[in-house]
């Protein structure tokens, strides 16, 4: 009697390899730049975090029922203060969202309110990619009624 074998014969093996290579060809370069994303949620998460952190310290200011000016101390760390919330720079927004110079570039700081700093990657970052803080702004600085809060933006379009 003879024995029938069963299995897949060499041509199906190498038809069904051949598929796969040119499913491959085509899907990988759509999933092979996952660079963009990092860089646009990375950009992106540290607008949220600036936002957060304005707000953050802005209620410790209410809640210690201090003048607008003053300063207020998150975690042991001074943050400086203009009209009510984070200056535009390293001491005010900087150390409230804890924004580390390794990750980030911050150009333009400055502690008058209505200033505006910006952040970019440290690394791979483009003026293109880059979040910007613009304090509050008051009549006079410092004096009540404060006319806008801070303003958060994000430009992703170079990611």
């Amino acid at each position: 009697m003879k024995k029938q074998q069963s299995g897949f014969t060499m041509i199906e093996l190498i038809m069904v390899i051949v598929i796969l290579g040119i499913l491959a060809a085509f899907a990988l370069p759509k999933f092979a730049d996952f660079g963009s994303d990092a860089r646009k949620a990375s950009i992106n998460g540290l607008a949220g975090a600036l936002k957060s952190a304005a707000a953050i310290a802005h209620a410790a200011q209410l809640a210690g029922n201090t003048t607008l000016g003053a300063d207020v101390t998150l975690e042991g760390t001074a943050i400086k203060m203009v009209n009510g919330y984070p200056q535009a720079n390293a001491d005010g927004i900087g150390a409230a969202a804890n924004v580390s110079a390794n990750d980030y570039v911050a150009t333009g700081a400055a502690a008058a309110g209505g200033t505006t700093m910006t952040y970019q990657l440290a690394k791979n970052g483009s003026a293109t990619c880059q979040v910007t803080y613009k304090a509050a702004t008051a009549a006079t600085d410092n004096t009540a009624p404060v006319t806008s809060a801070p303003v958060v933006t994000v430009t992703a379009d170079g990611c």
